[in-house]
C-alpha cells in the first residue's frame, strides 16, 4: 500500500526531474553543454561522495556495483545528458522531456523484444498506447518545423538511458547508494570533459539567471531528486516507485511553459496524455506482477 507521504514524495520527485529540462535550455542558452554538465557532475559528485562518507559509506564496492558505477556513469549522466542539453539548445523543453519520458515504455519494450519477458495485456495495451502518444506528439512538431538533429539527439540520449538501465538492473544493491552516486557523477563529469576539450570553445555569458540554474541542477533535480527516489524505493519499492514516471510528461511540459513560456499546442497536450496514460499502464501491470 502506497501511503500519503510516499506519495507525496513520488509527485516531488516527478516534478524535479521534469523541471530539469527547463532550467537546461536557461544554462545552453548561454554556456556550452558539455562543459557546463562536466561543472555540474563535478560538483554534483564531490558533494555526494562527500555526504556517502560522513554516513560511513565506503568506495569498497562489489564488482557489480563499479560495473554499475561505471556503465551508469557514461550511459546515464555524460551521453544521456551530454545529448539532452545538446538538444534543448534547438528544440524546445518539453519535447525532450518527453522523449526522455519515453524510457520507461522503451525498457518495457526492450525486456520484451530482448529477454524474451512475459508482459501482461494491460502492459502490452500501455505501450501501444504510450507510442500512439508519441506520434501524435511527433506529427504535431514535425508540421510545425521542428528542429530534426535536435530531435535525433535526444533520441539517442534516451536510448542511452534505456541501455544503461537494463544493463545494470540490481546491480546497484549491496549498501554504499549514496557513494555510488557520486562516484557515477564524477565518471560522467569526466567522460563530459573529456567531449567538452575537444568539441566546444570556452564561451559563457554569465548572468545571474544561468548560474541559479546551473545550481538549482545541480542540487535538486541532480542530487535532490536521487535521494528522494533512493528512499522511495526503500519505502515502497522499486516497481511501485516507479508508476511515479507518469506524471513526469505533465510536469516537464508544464514547467516549460510556466518557466519559459513555451505553448504546447492542442494535439501535444493530447499527446501528453496518451504518453501519460500509457506510462502508467506499463508501470501498474509490472506492479501486478511484481
Amino acid at each position: 500500500m502506497t501511503d500519503l507521504r510516499s506519495i507525496v514524495m513520488g509527485v516531488a520527485f516527478a516534478a524535479m526531474w521534469g523541471s530539469a529540462f527547463s532550467s537546461a535550455r536557461i544554462i545552453v542558452a548561454d554556456a556550452p553543454p558539455l562543459t557546463a554538465l562536466a561543472l555540474r557532475f563535478l560538483c554534483s559528485g564531490l558533494i555526494g561522495v562527500g555526504i556517502g562518507a560522513w554516513l560511513g559509506q565506503t568506495m569498497r564496492l562489489s564488482r557489480s556495483q563499479w560495473r554499475a558505477t561505471v556503465v551508469l556513469g557514461i550511459c546515464q549522466n555524460a551521453l544521456y545528458l551530454g545529448l539532452t542539453f545538446t538538444a534543448v539548445q534547438t528544440i524546445e523543453a518539453s519535447l525532450a522531456a518527453i522523449i526522455a519520458s519515453t524510457m520507461p515504455l522503451l525498457v518495457a519494450l526492450g525486456g520484451l523484444l530482448v529477454f524474451g519477458e512475459r508482459i501482461s495485456a494491460l502492459g502490452l495495451a500501455g505501450l501501444v498506447t504510450g507510442i500512439l502518444g508519441v506520434a501524435i506528439i511527433m506529427g504535431a512538431r514535425l508540421s510545425g518545423g521542428v528542429d530534426l538533429v535536435g530531435v535525433g539527439l535526444a533520441v539517442l540520449g534516451v536510448l542511452s538511458l534505456t541501455v544503461a538501465t537494463m544493463a545494470v538492473r540490481g546491480a546497484i544493491s549491496g549498501g554504499n547508494v549514496i557513494m555510488i552516486v557520486g562516484l557515477q557523477m564524477l565518471v560522467g563529469s569526466a567522460g563530459l570533459a573529456v567531449g567538452a576539450v575537444i568539441l566546444e570553445d570556452w564561451q559563457v555569458t554569465w548572468s545571474l539567471k544561468m548560474v541559479l540554474a546551473f545550481w538549482y541542477t545541480a542540487l535538486v533535480p541532480g542530487l535532490a531528486a536521487t535521494f528522494v527516489w533512493f528512499w522511495l524505493v526503500n519505502r515502497i519499492g522499486a516497481v511501485r516507485a516507479a508508476t511515479f514516471h507518469f506524471l513526469s510528461p505533465f510536469f516537464g511540459v508544464t514547467i516549460a511553459a510556466l518557466l519559459l513560456g513555451e505553448r504546447p499546442g492542442v494535439l501535444d497536450l493530447l499527446g501528453v496524455a496518451v504518453v501519460m496514460l500509457g506510462i502508467w499502464a506499463v508501470q501498474v501491470s509490472r506492479r501486478r506482477t511484481a
